[in-house]
């Protein structure tokens, strides 16, 4: 038994040696050489101390900011003290000392900062905010502005309200709310269409200043010569189409995700729609160029208007998808296309599998195809439904066609080859549309979605997601989310971009225990998706909701370099912190914790 007991008080990992370690090693924070911060590490991250040792020169501590003050340095110092007499009483008082230590030095889970400025300097950051823009409606804490800023209809993420919203004009008044954010640690939280569904514009518990720049919405410059326009990143997409039809040019911006969406918060969610099939997505090649101001205040402007280049990295796409956690968009260059005839049909099948094989075959002949959208037998009964449609549909599984042409003739030509590769997969009721009127009345019934989806459970309130696998697999996605939907008893509709694979789910709830079911539907409809190659997200964006599920998509190595990317251009984590990066395990998280600079001192010790 006294060998048992002396094995256990001399075991390299008993809190006695921990205590004892911690006595001959000083503070991580103040002294960070590695022979020095070794022990420590090894105390925080629970590694064995007997395997540390070795001798060696010693760094000394720079006079660089740390963030840390002076009484933070004496609150250590009497630390210190207190964790010295502790080692001289016993395992207990030891063991608890150093559960103190090693919660206190826990680093944060996605190895990104999440140290910030206190309540009183968050206060402090709010008046310089009012005293720099002193306008009354450039600065609200009203509580009825912060809700609005922090809580959606359209989603079922946590709400969280920011301390304050500042509503700049300008690229200059973006600047200045940043640099306030900076000076008083405070993190910043871009906010503009408010359409987004994964929580990306919640604030962090701690709080935030929230940049409306729905008010930047001014259209700066029409180039149609060059089929491009510079504008303000508050400006509706609707709105610029609407704009340039009024004028007269026959150009449009062809991506078309939500109707209250804007150019920025398009950009940063890499969004896309209905005409991906035959536009791609804002990850293609639509926004030419953005100002951007930087988490440190920095002004830049990715690159110059011309319509390609191959100078350097190509930093435009750094923000696209980047929702907001590298930079707030503030100025954009959009590519325009072509507004070309259009019409609609529709198409009914005995099946899913049927009607996507049809499309597999419909792309690879070339024809004119704008979009084309699965919509499944509950969204045909939801249509009926709901009424607003001038027809009754068969309640089947559906394709809907938008044909594209410079012609009537070459639409006439695509419609025809179209109806004859359908017939071969089972396709039946082939209509089209005999004029635009009744072309656009079929393609709103499409756009009802969510309306008409509503309409099949009075009272209920809907979840909306989105997954994206390769074209060939979604019959398999679509067949297997259908029966797991059907088994838990929860009414939905689907609704897929089936030309790039892409489709949504809407799920209906009524109470908790039926949004549970709903979260838990997501959650496989995910895994499923990223198990047939796909994505988490084909373009509602990551945000709070899918960056759990990026490491599984992406891999660690990938997601690592996006953190690096991350914490090189925003150190101090300010900008949008809590989306799209996931959590790390926590040993990559101790290795990523940030380090104060320190300067080599060669074999002098300190």
């Amino acid at each position: 038994m006294r060998t048992s007991r002396n094995s256990a008080c001399c075991s390299p990992d008993s809190p006695e040696v921990l205590m004892s370690a911690l006595l001959r090693t000083t503070s991580r924070r103040h002294w960070t050489g590695q022979r020095r911060a070794a022990p420590l590490d090894a105390l925080v991250s629970g590694r064995p101390l007997a395997s540390i040792g070795g001798k060696g020169g010693s760094w000394r501590y720079s006079s660089q900011s740390t963030g840390q003050s002076a009484s933070s340095s004496a609150r250590f110092t009497s630390n210190y003290f207190w964790v010295g007499a502790c080692a001289f009483v016993g395992g207990a008082a030891a063991n608890a000392v150093f559960q103190l230590v090693k919660n206190r030095e826990q680093p944060p889970a996605t190895g990104l900062n999440d140290k910030y400025g206190s309540p009183e300097d968050f206060q402090r950051a709010i008046q310089e905010l009012r005293d720099t823009f002193p306008d009354q409606d450039a600065v609200s804490t009203d509580p009825d502005d912060l809700h609005v800023h922090g809580y959606s209809e359209n989603d079922y993420h946590p709400g969280s309200s920011p301390s304050v919203v500042a509503f700049p004009k300008s690229t200059e008044d973006v600047v200045k709310v940043v640099k306030i954010a900076n000076k008083y640690k405070m993190p910043v939280v871009p906010y503009s269409g408010a359409t987004s569904l994964e929580g990306n514009y919640r604030a962090p518990k701690v709080g935030a200043i929230c940049v409306d720049v729905s008010g930047m919405d001014t259209i700066i410059e029409i180039h149609e010569a060059d089929s491009d326009v510079v504008c303000q990143p508050g400006v509706h997409w609707m709105v610029l189409n609407d704009t340039l039809k009024k004028k007269g040019i026959p150009l449009f911006f062809p991506l078309d995700p939500a109707p209250g969406a804007t150019i920025g918060g398009m950009l940063s969610t890499g969004c896309s729609g209905t005409n991906a099939v035959r536009y791609g997505t804002a990850k293609s090649e639509w926004f030419l160029n953005a100002t951007v101001v930087l988490p440190n205040g920095e002004v830049i402007k990715t690159r110059q208007r011309s319509r390609k280049s191959s100078a350097g990295f190509d930093t435009t796409k750094l923000f696209i998808g980047a929702e907001g956690t590298l930079g707030i968009i503030t100025e954009v260059t959009i590519r325009l296309a072509p507004l070309l005839p259009t019409s609609v049909a529709v198409v009914h099948f005995p099946d899913v599998r049927k009607a996507t094989e049809a499309v597999c075959e419909v792309m690879n002949k070339g024809v004119g195809i704008q979009c084309v959208e699965l919509c499944d037998d509950d969204f045909m009964r939801a249509t009926n439904t709901y009424g607003m449609s001038l027809r009754k549909y068969p309640e089947k599984d559906s394709l809907y066609f938008k044909f594209q042409g410079p012609t009537q003739r070459s639409i006439k030509e695509s419609m025809d080859i179209v109806r004859d590769i359908t017939k071969k997969y089972g396709g039946f009721g082939f209509v089209t549309a005999s004029n635009d009127k009744e072309a656009a009345d079929l393609w709103m019934d499409r756009k009802n979605a969510l309306y008409s989806g509503l309409a099949l459970v009075p009272g209920a309130r809907g979840w909306s997601t989105d997954v994206c696998v390769p074209v060939s697999r979604l019959p398999d996605l679509v067949y297997e989310t259908k029966k797991d939907i059907q088994d838990s008893g929860i009414v939905s509709t689907i609704v897929g971009h089936v030309g790039d694979g892409n489709f949504h789910a809407l799920l209906l709830f009524k109470n908790e225990e039926e949004l549970g079911t709903c979260k838990e539907l997501v959650h496989r409809m995910v895994e499923r998706a990223i198990a047939l190659d796909g994505t988490c997200t084909g373009e509602h964006g990551v945000g709070l909701g899918k960056r759990k599920y990026l490491v599984d998509e992406l891999g660690e190595g990938t997601v690592e370099l996006m953190k690096t990317i991350k914490r090189t251009i925003d150190p101090y984590n300010l900008f949008n912190p809590g989306k799209l990066y996931p959590d790390a395990s926590r040993a990559k998280s101790m290795k990523q914790e940030p380090q104060p600079s320190v300067a080599r001192s060669g074999s002098a010790s300190a």
